[in-house]
């Protein structure tokens, strides 16, 4: 129920009534548990439309919607609070409303209306997917359903970083150490193979610095001059003079990695709507540059390179262009926004990219809107903070990552650790237990992920994250599959709507909860948040669990009570899977 609307409309009324005022505005919020009262006025804000006693001014607007408001059954005033009852009635009204809506708090998305488009995962052809991958898929995915639950028609899309230097790194090693394994021979996932090959490379290369030291050169001479990274540079020049030979293994070795990507993006459940490549894209913005350049948004230094100044906005000057004419990273993210502007009629464009990244996405929102694109003012960098293991930092080429594969096993197993210890599944088949597992496992790993703000660091614990009780996912899980269990056990239809119950003060907080859902949805929309949606499913389980522990559902003598949270029941049930869906989240109908 919107009856917020309601009651701002009769206290202005009120006001005008009384004291002959017009106000612009009421201040609303949620009355503390330990006053009576469903939603509170806050009357110390009238004080600048009018003086007097904030207990006086509070009881005299409380008795008008008292008289005047059938929803208002009775009010009751602490200091400057106005604290208002609701009567029985419109909850059970609203909450009647609540049940028959097949997708409560989702919005369809208006035909007419230009799309959203979220980018996220993004990886390197070199390596697999790991932990960091892992945060920001599940943020990318859940940003990008939570947007379209709001309205919206969305593209969720990647740009897989296919070329350069470092995907050269693992083709040459392959080419040098690799006899000629394939994931097929080796039984390896092909992102993971290539992926031993970068590490492959990594390993080399400092054996031949250690030589070129030995040998009298500096650290820094070594670096630059060991054989294999000449050997790798001279490759990647090979590739962009289009040598058949090294475009060939390009294709053969990324496609193995594709290959591994889908299978640990459709075990993560995420999709995308569409790929773009950097091998397509790298070239794009060097018109934009020449344009730039006509029209003084850059200028060229002495050495031929271009650049743009944005020390009048708090930053720096920026490369666009380097002096022999190729492009740096800015300039194709330049050329990708507008070329993704141009694929579809776009409102909005989400990057979902870690927080090492920040500036470089305040420099592209800026120049893109100093080139006259009016679209630059919906783009938005979803920046994240970094996700740790309590055995500390990654690092990709010496190998210690935490593979994306492995802790989603890991997590599997963990589950099946404590399940097994709990006892809870007895009667269930190995297939069912498996599914469970695996359901368990990584709806804690997603939900531990997602119920912390994005731009917060995560120490993430696997064992703590699969816990039935607190904050986690596998205890909204359990009390979903608690539900379910009511549903089932119900000898009555509980379909009909029932108008006659007298509230208990734990269904009334569960139907508070339950209203809120839609307007959480446009905020987590807004906000690029899916904690928001995380944690406003905590606080709704919460709400129905005291209810489920204070009051008898299926073993009530009264059948309208019984029929009525039976119905409280179910539409809360759905409300957790909805929620967790646009989480990503499985939920079980047994646990």
């Amino acid at each position: 129920m919107n009856i917020q609307n309601t009651i701002e409309t009769a206290v202005k009324e009120a006001f005008k009534s009384i004291y002959n005022t017009e106000i612009n505005s009421v201040e609303f919020q949620a009355t503390r548990k330990d006053f009576e009262g469903d939603i509170t006025i806050v009357v110390f804000a009238f004080l600048r439309f009018v003086k007097g006693n904030p207990v006086e001014i509070g009881t005299k607007i409380g008795e008008y919607l008292k008289e005047n408001v059938i929803e208002v059954s009775d009010f009751n005033v602490v200091k400057g609070f106005l604290n208002l009852v609701i009567a029985n009635t419109t909850f059970i009204n609203d909450f009647n409303k609540i049940f028959t809506s097949d997708n409560f708090g989702i919005t369809n998305p208006n035909p007419s209306d230009k799309s959203v488009m979220v980018e996220y995962s993004s990886p390197n052809t070199n390596k697999p997917l790991h932990l960091g991958h892992i945060r920001n898929n599940l943020l990318g995915y859940a940003v990008a359903e939570i947007i379209a639950a709001a309205g919206n028609t969305v593209y969720k899309t990647q740009i897989i970083n296919d070329r350069g230097i470092h995907i050269c790194k693992s083709m040459l090693a392959w080419k040098l150490f690799g006899n000629n394994e394939t994931p097929e021979s080796t039984g390896l996932k092909g992102d993971k193979l290539v992926g031993n090959y970068y590490v492959k490379f990594d390993q080399e290369y400092k054996k031949e610095i250690a030589d070129l030291i030995a040998s009298g050169a500096t650290e820094e001479e070594a670096k630059k001059q060991a054989p294999l990274l000449l050997e790798a540079q001279k490759m990647l020049l090979q590739w962009e003079a289009g040598d058949k030979e090294t475009v060939d293994l390009w294709k053969m070795m990324n496609q193995w990695v594709y290959d591994g990507f889908d299978v640990t993006y459709k075990e993560l459940g995420v999709d995308f709507d569409k790929n773009y490549y950097e091998s397509n894209t790298y070239l794009l913005g060097k018109d934009v540059v020449t344009n730039g350049l006509a029209s003084e948004v850059f200028y060229r230094k002495d050495d031929g390179s271009v650049w743009i100044d944005l020390t009048d906005e708090g930053l720096d000057e920026k490369i666009v262009l380097r002096s022999d004419g190729t492009a740096v990273y800015m300039t194709q993210d330049i050329g990708t926004a507008i070329e993704r502007f141009k694929d579809y009629d776009l409102k909005g464009l989400t990057y979902t990219v870690g927080n090492e990244q920040d500036y470089h996405f305040k420099v592209l929102f800026l120049i893109l809107k100093k080139l006259g694109f009016d679209w630059a003012d919906n783009l938005f960098h979803l920046s994240y903070g970094m996700v740790d293991l309590p055995s500390g930092k990654m690092k990709s080429r010496e190998g210690t990552v935490v593979d994306a594969d492995d802790l989603m096993i890991e997590m599997v197993n963990t589950a099946r650790d404590i399940s097994e210890e709990l006892g809870k599944l007895e009667g269930y088949s190995n297939e069912e237990k498996e599914s469970l597992y695996k359901t368990i496992g990584l709806g804690a790993l997603k939900y531990y992920i997602l119920k912390v703000d994005p731009k917060k660091r995560i120490l993430f614990d696997p064992k703590e994250s699969i816990d039935f009780n607190g904050n986690t996912g596998p205890f909204i899980q359990y009390t979903y599959a608690r539900i379910q269990s009511i549903l089932r056990k119900a000898e009555f239809d509980f379909n009909q709507e029932t108008s006659g119950v007298n509230l208990h003060p734990k269904e009334k907080e569960v139907i508070k909860q339950l209203q809120l859902f839609p307007e959480v949805i446009q905020a987590g929309a807004k906000n690029h948040s899916p904690a928001l949606i995380a944690n406003y499913t905590y606080e709704l389980v919460k709400a129905y669990n005291s209810f489920y522990q204070s009051v008898p559902i299926l073993g009530s003598t009264n059948l309208e009570e019984k029929v009525f949270r039976t119905r409280l029941s179910k539409k809360v049930g759905d409300t957790i899977k909805s929620a967790f869906n646009l989480l990503g989240i499985e939920v079980p109908e047994r646990m």
